[in-house]
């Protein structure tokens, strides 16, 4: 398996990592059974970074984590997240970040997950009534207390993650990247590459959508979430079935599926760049999987950037109250 270091100073992990949100959240069809065994297949492959939260499932995912890696721990790199806060019925109640919210979300995950020490831990989105340095100071606590090894943020800003790097080294920042989400390509990735830090892109096949397997709303289940989102909705669907168009013909240029060159593109942006596609099942783990073997010339990726622009996608990422949270 290939390599890559998370940040100048930061842990060396999987050239891929294994996003595991959709095996208990958001995503329909879930299977806990199909789940496990696709998260060992991982690891038999090599792909050892996973990455949860404590709001997918409201825990669940990170329970169900805990019981796959169980007897596997120490081939594991374990990053999970908090911030994001959900009553027992998912309804969401905002973001915390203030310390004493840390510590306990902490505990809480280590308790979830069944380990003594969580890889990774991000700040799953900045809280706005928290100072980032009153956060990151109480996460740099729990890495003096072994309970953590490296910290992270999500959808972070350039300036926040300048701040939070003032008060404690940060391995990674992780904010959705893909050909059709290039936002971070404004200021994010500079100001990473200008700090040390790492990027981890998570949505990097945009929600399952570059992999040509939805022609329309209707392939979605009802109880989808992605149902919900701009992106998928009405008259935004049917203009981005043209970029997916686009992104089909270079993948039969290439030989490959359409995901294999989205997640193909997503690597060759700099080897500082560890995206974590999620799935939920075996087979198209391995078709994830073959990305790593495709091999794309700087022509080609001139061509494919240019034919989908940033912006080019239609609709926002998320519905308007969750753009709110992001790039704070």
């Amino acid at each position: 398996m290939q390599k890559r270091r998370l940040g100048r100073n930061g842990p060396e992990v999987s050239a891929l990592g294994l996003g595991c949100m959709g095996m208990s959240d958001f995503y329909a069809g879930g299977d806990e059974t199909e789940s496990i065994a696709t998260i060992h297949h991982a690891l038999d492959c090599g792909v050892t970074f996973l990455d949860t939260a404590d709001m997918y499932g409201v825990g669940r995912n990170e329970t169900l984590i805990g019981r796959a890696i169980a007897k596997r721990r120490q081939e594991v790199f374990l990053a999970t997240k908090f911030g994001n806060v959900r009553a027992p019925d998912g309804a969401f109640l905002g973001v915390d970040g203030r310390p004493d919210y840390v510590r306990a979300a902490c505990d809480a995950s280590l308790k979830r997950l069944g380990v003594e020490t969580i890889d990774l831990y991000y700040q799953h989105r900045v809280d706005p009534k928290t100072p980032i340095e009153e956060t990151v100071g109480a996460m740099g606590e729990l890495v003096r207390a072994g309970k953590v090894r490296y910290l992270g943020l999500s959808e972070a800003a350039p300036a926040t993650l300048r701040r939070a790097c003032a008060a404690h080294p940060i391995a990674a920042l992780q904010t959705e990247y893909s050909l059709w989400s290039r936002e971070p390509e404004q200021e994010i990735l500079a100001a990473c590459r200008e700090l040390g830090v790492g990027f981890v892109p998570y949505s990097p096949l945009g929600r399952g959508f570059l992999t040509g397997r939805f022609k329309s709303s209707a392939d979605l289940p009802q109880d989808d979430y992605r149902r919900q989102t701009p992106r998928f909705q009405g008259e935004n669907f049917d203009k981005n079935l043209a970029l997916l168009d686009r992104v089909e013909a270079f993948a039969r240029e290439k030989g490959c599926t359409p995901a294999q060159l989205a997640l193909a593109w997503v690597l060759a942006q700099g080897e500082d760049i560890v995206p974590i596609p999620g799935t939920k099942r075996r087979k198209y783990f391995d078709e994830n999987l073959g990305a790593l073997e495709i091999s794309l010339s700087a022509e080609e990726l001139r061509r494919i950037a240019d034919s989908l622009p940033a912006g080019a996608a239609a609709g926002t990422r998320y519905v308007e109250q969750h753009m709110k949270a992001l790039n704070l």
